[in-house]
C-alpha cells in the first residue's frame, strides 16, 4: 500500500461560498472559522461564505480566507480517522501543509498570511508588473522566451506547476513579450492572469523582507509529519530553516512538479487535495495519470474522499 500525501490549494482557488457546508455541518471545521474571525478581529467567515468576489479576491483577503478554509477542511478529514505520510501546498498553501505538520498554530499562520498578502501586493505599484500560464510548452523553452525577452524588462519563470503548463512573471511590457515569443516556440497558449504583482519572483523583494520581520515573533515547532517546500521541491530538513525558507519563497519560483515527482519517488500513490477548488489535483494527473487523486472542500467531496479510500484498507 502507497503512501498518502495531502497538498493544500493556493491564491486562486478562492470562491465565494468555500467552506460553508463544512462550518454548518463539523464543529471542529466551524472551531477553525471561529478563531480566524477573533485572531484576525475581522468576519473572514462571512466573506468566504458570501462575501463579494470584488473583496474577497484581495491578495490581503485572500490568503487567511484560503488558509482558514483549507484548514477546516483539514480538520474534517482528520476527525474521519484519515491522516497523512506526507504533505506540501502550493505556493501559499505551504502555510497550511506547516500547520498541518505541526510547525505553526493555526492561530499564528492566518495572522501571518493576511501581513504576507498585504506585503505582497505593496511590493510592486498597480500596472507595472503581471503573470501569465505558458500552456504546452517545454521547461526549458519557457526560460528561453524569459530570456530573450529581459530586453523589454525583468521576466522570469514563477511557477513550475506541471509539464508544460507553467507561470512567467515580471514587469508588464516584458511579460507580454515573452508570451508572444514562447508562442513562437510552439506554446499552444499564453494567457496573462488577472494578477497584478509578479509573484514568486525578485521584484517581490520588499515583501520578503517585511516578512522575515514578521516571522521574528513566530514560533516554529517541530515538524510531526514531513513537508515539502516550493522553494527546494524537496523536503525541510530542520525546523531552524523554516523561517528562511518563508522568505525565500515569496521571491523563488515554485517547484511544485517536483514536488509531485519526488512524492511519488517515496512512494506516494494517493494525492488528497485540500480546500478550495480542484487545481491541483488536474497538476497531480498530468504528472502521472495513474495516481490517485482526491479533493475535500465540502460534504459531497469529504464523502466521497473517505469511501475511496476505503478500498486502501
Amino acid at each position: 500500500m502507497g503512501k498518502i500525501a495531502f497538498i493544500f490549494s493556493g491564491q486562486g482557488a478562492q470562491y465565494v461560498g468555500m467552506g460553508k457546508e463544512l462550518y454548518d455541518n463539523i464543529d471542529s471545521s466551524k472551531e477553525v472559522f471561529d478563531i480566524a474571525d477573533r485572531e484576525l478581529n475581522m468576519p473572514i467567515s462571512n466573506l468566504c461564505f458570501e462575501g463579494s468576489e470584488e473583496e474577497l479576491n484581495l491578495t490581503e483577503n485572500t490568503q487567511p480566507a484560503i488558509l482558514t478554509t483549507s484548514i477546516a477542511a483539514l480538520k474534517a478529514i482528520e476527525e474521519r480517522g484519515i491522516k497523512c505520510d506526507i504533505t506540501a501546498g502550493l505556493s501559499l498553501g505551504e502555510y497550511s501543509a506547516l500547520v498541518c505538520s505541526g510547525a505553526l498554530t493555526f492561530s499564528d499562520a492566518v495572522k501571518l498570511v493576511k501581513k504576507r498578502g498585504k506585503f505582497m501586493q505593496e511590493a510592486v505599484p498597480e500596472g507595472v508588473g503581471t503573470m501569465a500560464a505558458i500552456i504546452g510548452l517545454e521547461a526549458d523553452s519557457v526560460v528561453e522566451a524569459c530570456r530573450r525577452a529581459e530586453i523589454y524588462g525583468f521576466v522570469k519563470v514563477a511557477n513550475f506547476n506541471c509539464p508544460k503548463q507553467i507561470v512567467i512573471a515580471g514587469e508588464i511590457k516584458a511579460v507580454e513579450n515573452a508570451c508572444e515569443i514562447a508562442k513562437e516556440l510552439g506554446a499552444k497558449r499564453a494567457i496573462m492572469l488577472n494578477l497584478s504583482a509578479p509573484f514568486h519572483t525578485e521584484m517581490l523583494k520588499p515583501a520578503a523582507e517585511k516578512l522575515e520581520n514578521e516571522l521574528k515573533y513566530i514560533d516554529i515547532s517541530d515538524l510531526n509529519i514531513p513537508v515539502m517546500t516550493n522553494v527546494t521541491g524537496t523536503y525541510i530538513e530542520n525546523k531552524n530553516d523554516i523561517k528562511e525558507i518563508l522568505k525565500k519563497q515569496v521571491m523563488s519560483a515554485v517547484l511544485w512538479e517536483k514536488i509531485i515527482r519526488n512524492m511519488v519517488n517515496d512512494g506516494v500513490d494517493t494525492f488528497i487535495e485540500i480546500g478550495p477548488g480542484k487545481v491541483l489535483s488536474g497538476f497531480v494527473k498530468k504528472v502521472d495519470r495513474k495516481l490517485t487523486v482526491f479533493n475535500v472542500e465540502d460534504i459531497k467531496s469529504l464523502e466521497k474522499t473517505v469511501e475511496g479510500l476505503k478500498g486502501r484498507e
